[in-house]
């Protein structure tokens, strides 16, 4: 609630009206009558789904919660999920730039998210514009792996 996604939308809108080639995700709150009910997934092309959504029962099948938030997997990674492989396997013949907003613990159930991002990092051609949480608790391993490269510059958001 610091501003993070807002700053991000802002550096996206500078960036596309520059002719920067740029593709990725962010995600939105979702609001019913004044109180937050659920984020939203949405891509740069425009794209949006579910990501979560408060949940007032708690069921005992398989489910990924957050606090009072159930998780959309399979929205999530529908939606994301191309964003990323397309960005990876552009060539590297142009500079392009991945919006990443957020990698945390909602969007850290899914090992397949995981696994893009890594490859996003590695991909040469690829500047990554992302959010990671500040740690509370216990510490996310792709955050912290992500926080300690020698190659991403952290910025803190207040």
């Amino acid at each position: 609630g610091v501003g993070k996604t807002t700053l991000i939308q802002k550096v996206t809108q500078a960036l596309k009206s520059s002719g920067i080639p740029i593709d990725g995700f962010y995600t939105e709150e979702v609001r019913e009558g004044g109180r937050r009910t659920g984020f939203d997934v949405v891509t740069l092309s425009g794209n949006r789904g579910p990501l979560s959504r408060v949940s007032s029962n708690s069921t005992s099948r398989c489910e990924y919660r957050v606090g009072q938030y159930v998780v959309d997997l399979v929205s999530f990674e529908q939606l994301v999920l191309p964003v990323l492989r397309n960005v990876s396997h552009g060539g590297d013949t142009e500079k392009r730039i991945c919006v990443i907003d957020e990698i945390g613990k909602m969007e850290l159930f899914s090992q397949a998210f995981i696994q893009a991002v890594r490859q996003t990092l590695a991909g040469s051609g690829t500047v990554v514009l992302g959010t990671i949480p500040i740690p509370k608790g216990k510490p996310l391993d792709l955050v912290e792996e992500i926080r300690s490269r020698k190659d991403v510059k952290v910025f803190n958001v207040s």
